[in-house]
């Protein structure tokens, strides 16, 4: 059983919905990014998500894309972020997910990548350029290593597309909750139980709805309809707005604080 099942089993069994952080690897530095994993750990998060810098992406909205470019300024790349994961792995078993365009994956090379982010400790990997029509290749690679290729649907997904992506996805599915890219929104679709609720119908895995939670109250009502939530860009401008170390993580660490307080209570 991978780090990802294992916590979900803990999840279920401890009648509680998930929360899954993002934070941009190499902003503003990665030793910084490893203080934040330990910040966002120890105040609840049950999986964390590094996000990988690429000059084109995909699904970012304009705070991951500042992230990026000041990580990628900074001279991070995936190797690194490989090698963090590996340093991470020796005072933590949180799960640990990549979330990258697929560029700088096949610029390292499919099966050196797959083979080095297992043995660094990666669990699993979200890839939003690489649909799963497209991803047989590398799907097949990291199911023979044991990690979880993560596939995302959205509100305009088909009957079609949701019962691939149920058939295809592994660790959990990402629900994206709009149209467009990341980032903090002041509400959630209207429709949003109802979407969740007819991927559950045909899907296995945890749903997890992504994109456009902005703090506690948002992350409860996601909660409260689906497998948990996930929060990236409300995290990543925290840190860009604090420039002092301690004052960052501080500030970093009572958002996760809260945030898991309200699930607690979407349960």
């Amino acid at each position: 059983m991978s780090r990802i099942e294992k916590r979900f089993e803990r999840i279920r069994a401890e009648k509680r919905k998930a929360l899954v952080a993002f934070i941009s690897a190499g902003d503003p530095d990665l030793e910084s990014t490893r203080r934040h994993f330990e910040v966002i750990e120890n105040n609840g998060a049950d999986i964390i998500e590094l996000g990988v810098p690429f000059s084109d992406p995909l699904a970012d909205g304009p705070v991951i894309q500042a992230a990026s470019q000041r990580a990628l300024k900074g001279g991070t790349t995936l190797r690194k972020i490989v090698g963090l994961v590996a340093e991470i792995r020796k005072t933590s078993e949180l799960p640990i997910v990549l979330m990258s365009s697929f560029n700088p994956v096949f610029v390292y090379g499919l099966q050196e990548f797959v083979d080095d982010a297992v043995a660094a400790g990666v669990d699993g990997v979200i890839l939003p350029d690489l649909p799963p029509e497209e991803a047989e290749e590398f799907r097949a690679l990291a199911d023979a290593k044991g990690l979880d290729m993560i596939f995302l649907l959205a509100p305009t997904s088909t009957p079609e597309r949701v019962a691939m992506v149920a058939e295809r996805s592994r660790g959990f599915i990402y629900y994206v909750s709009l149209t467009g890219t990341t980032g903090v929104k002041s509400q959630l679709s209207e429709a949003l139980a109802g979407k969740v609720a007819a991927i559950r119908q045909v899907a296995q895995q945890p749903v997890l709805v992504g994109f456009g939670i902005s703090g506690p109250e948002q992350a409860r009502e996601a909660a409260a309809v689906s497998d948990g939530v996930i929060i990236g860009s409300a995290i990543v401008r925290i840190i860009e707005q604090n420039p002092d170390a301690g004052e960052r993580e501080e500030k970093v660490g009572g958002f996760i604080a809260d945030v898991k307080k309200a699930l607690d209570g979407a349960g």
